[in-house]
């Protein structure tokens, strides 16, 4: 098993940023794809960004130049740049985690591993 943990949510007035992190346990992390998705109240958990295990990425059209996710594999991170946010970038940020064979989906499908959130709030 695959442990997540999350970090730095918090409260942020339109057109600030902030910075997620998500550190995860196990012997592989070099080898996992990773990826960030989010839910806001009343909606179904969406996609935000992913990053494949050779650091190929890919985003939502909705955060599409003002998110990077990033990894460090020396600290077992995935990291969440955001930019510019807006009022609907409020939600809450769930880290999650694929093995190898499996790639991170943008549209639906499983996900082997995830975190517990994080609460993002932009203020209009």
């Amino acid at each position: 098993q695959v442990q997540l943990a999350e970090s730095g949510g918090g409260l942020v007035q339109a057109g600030g940023s902030l910075s997620l992190s998500c550190v995860a346990s196990g012997r592989s992390f070099s080898t996992y794809n990773l990826g960030w998705f989010r839910q806001a109240p009343g909606e179904e958990r969406e996609f935000v960004a992913r990053i494949n295990w050779n650091r190929g990425t890919s985003y939502a059209d909705s955060v599409k130049g003002r998110f990077t996710i990033s990894r460090d594999n020396a600290k077992n991170t995935v990291y969440l740049q955001m930019n510019s946010l807006k009022a609907e970038d409020t939600a809450v940020y769930y880290c999650a985690a694929n093995n190898l064979r499996n790639a991170i989906p943008m549209t639906g499908g499983n996900i082997d591993y995830w975190g517990q959130g994080t609460q993002v709030t932009v203020s209009s």
